[in-house]
């Protein structure tokens, strides 16, 4: 059952990096889309400067829930300490990841995978000790 639940929970993360992901969400999370959009709009940047924040916050909660469905519905033995706990952390990771990817420019698309993968085995194995 515990294989199940892996492999699922890398599928569930390859619906969410790839096919739940729009591109309007991919672009929202580049602060360099909004400042083009602010130049191209003479808005003023100050007021949207942050807005990229939310747009990584908002598909890392994603993707973290994602993974963790498989969790939820298959292994009933959980804690909810653990459930959150790894939701929580895992949101903040993967925002942080994104954000080097899309705005620092430090990790590629394979750098970016792989960490999503480490973080998708290491929360495998936290939910494996919690049980």
């Amino acid at each position: 059952m515990f294989l199940k639940v892996f492999l699922l929970m890398v599928l569930c993360h390859i619906i969410d990096d790839f096919v739940f992901q729009p591109v309007c969400l991919s672009n929202l999370k580049q602060k360099n889309y909004w400042e083009r959009l602010c130049k191209e709009a003479n808005a003023d940047i100050e007021k949207y400067k942050n807005d990229y924040i939310a747009a990584l916050i908002m598909h890392a909660f994603s993707w973290s829930i994602m993974i963790m469905l498989p969790v939820m519905f298959l292994v009933p033995t959980v804690s909810c300490i653990a459930l959150i706990g790894c939701i929580i952390i895992n949101c903040l990771v993967h925002a942080y990841v994104d954000d080097l990817k899309a705005n620092k420019f430090e990790l590629n698309l394979v750098e970016d995978q792989l960490i999503h993968f480490i973080q998708i085995v290491i929360t495998f194995v936290i939910i494996l000790l919690s049980v």
